[in-house]
């Protein structure tokens, strides 16, 4: 049985009103609880459809988040771990992937689809992503600038994929619109619902967001792993050179992969392969417009700084907000009992903040060393299994842009999206 504090601690980092604050005041909130050392107690907001639930710990130090990543038979990732509220059972239908796994299915799994993520198979993806992004900024030359995230940031790795996949040309736009959904979080913009309007009636507010969040959601799942489906019986019948003929093919110690995992699967590829890439490109642009002395650095030796300008990226901007945990037995962290049953977040915002692993923490600098953030998750069974993809992908699109369009930069502040996941940006103007 758990058990939880009868008075919720601290800003409640489950509230949407918290992260519609300005970055900085998130950012000091953050300071705040990592100097309580210990894991912090947070109200569960109601969401529409969902019973309200009992709370959750909020792990917000370096150490607490590695630990629990590093210890998966305490710290599980089922039932989910993309949402604090427990998801409905038919969402985990279409995003009950590798993410939302403990040992053995998740090692199962992974041995399975890791197989098709070789050096050696990864090896024409490495060239087509210098292909494509060559296009890329070929139209965004042409054009004197843009949209940034819509124009270079999102289509990038999302081209990647579909390429990977083997996903037909002409059902390209419709990938992107459904990851779009599966991305969006709370965004109003993504909604289509005023959310401002409805400041004043909270229940139909709840109501809406969150009937509206979980039926998008459904639909966008739904209608990507049909397609992965189909995509996967037509290569059984006619294999091609893609990453859906191997993953059909696939045979590990007489294991293969069922369509059903296949087309989770595929959403996990693409929802998670793409918003890494997709933000870090948008958050680096800003940073290097807004640190033009870090800009100079990188452009002064690119070839020996951008490995390190990749990780400070991916620290500082950390695209992945929080991912949930489940405790699977009583379990003692900092002076604190946490118990069978109960909820932990693990931010790794604030993990890759922490005064006691970084110095200098808040500045953006790309010859940081050692380097030793959670952007691509902590150690252990689950860390990102497409972070050498990623950290590729965003190494040659700098490096098309920076090469040709040296003057790129940002002209407005980032449009951010409203999420609790995703550090994402939704758009930002550039210029060439």
């Amino acid at each position: 049985m758990t058990s939880t504090p009868l008075v919720p601690a601290g800003p409640q980092l489950g509230d949407l009103e918290f992260w519609k604050r300005p970055q900085a005041e998130r950012d000091a909130a953050f300071r705040r609880l990592r100097q309580a050392g210990r894991p912090v107690f947070c109200d569960e907001p109601p969401m529409a459809f969902i019973p309200k639930g009992r709370g959750f710990y909020a792990l917000v130090r370096h150490a607490d988040v590695a630990e629990a990543s590093h210890h998966p038979e305490i710290f599980s990732s089922e039932p989910n771990t993309t949402s604090i509220a427990d998801m409905p059972g038919r969402m985990g239908r279409y995003f009950g992937s590798l993410i939302n796994m403990d040992d053995p299915r998740h090692a199962r799994l992974r041995r399975i689809v890791s197989r098709a993520f070789t050096p050696k198979m990864l090896s024409a993806t490495m060239q087509d992503i210098e292909t494509q992004s060559a296009q890329i900024v070929d139209e965004l030359a042409a054009r004197g600038g843009g949209d940034f995230v819509t124009d270079v940031a999102a289509r990038l790795p999302v081209q990647i994929i579909c390429d990977m996949m083997g996903v037909p040309a002409e059902q390209r736009a419709f990938v992107v619109r459904r990851a779009n959904l599966i991305l969006s979080g709370f965004d109003a913009e993504y909604l289509g619902i005023d959310l401002d309007g409805l400041e004043r009636k909270p229940f139909l507010k709840r109501f809406l967001v969150g009937g509206n969040v979980a039926v998008r959601y459904l639909r966008a799942g739904r209608a990507l792993h049909s397609l992965a489906m189909n995509l996967a019986k037509e290569r059984r019948a006619n294999p091609q050179d893609d990453l859906t003929t191997r993953l059909v093919n696939a045979n590990v110690d007489g294991e293969h992969l069922t369509d059903q995992e296949l087309g989770s699967f595929f959403i996990l590829l693409l929802v998670a392969g793409s918003e890494t890439t997709r933000n870090a490109l948008a958050h680096g642009l800003h940073l290097f417009t807004t640190h033009p002395d870090q800009r100079a650095l990188l452009l002064e030796d690119f070839d020996a700084r951008i490995g390190g300008a990749v990780e400070e990226i991916v620290r500082y901007a950390t695209p992945v907000i929080a991912f949930r945990r489940t405790l699977t037995r009583d379990h003692e962290m900092n002076g604190v009992q946490l118990h069978k049953g109960d909820k932990v977040v693990l931010y790794y915002n604030s993990a890759n903040r922490d005064e006691d692993v970084f110095t200098d923490p808040d500045t953006f600098d790309i010859t940081r060393s050692p380097n030793p953030h959670l952007g691509f998750g902590g150690p252990g069974p689950h860390f990102c299994l497409g972070a050498h993809l990623a950290r590729r992908e965003i190494s040659v699109m700098f490096r098309e842009l920076y090469t040709r369009l040296p003057a790129l930069r940002s002209t407005a502040e980032p449009d951010r999206l409203l999420s609790t996941l995703i550090n994402g940006i939704k758009h930002l103007p550039c210029e060439t």
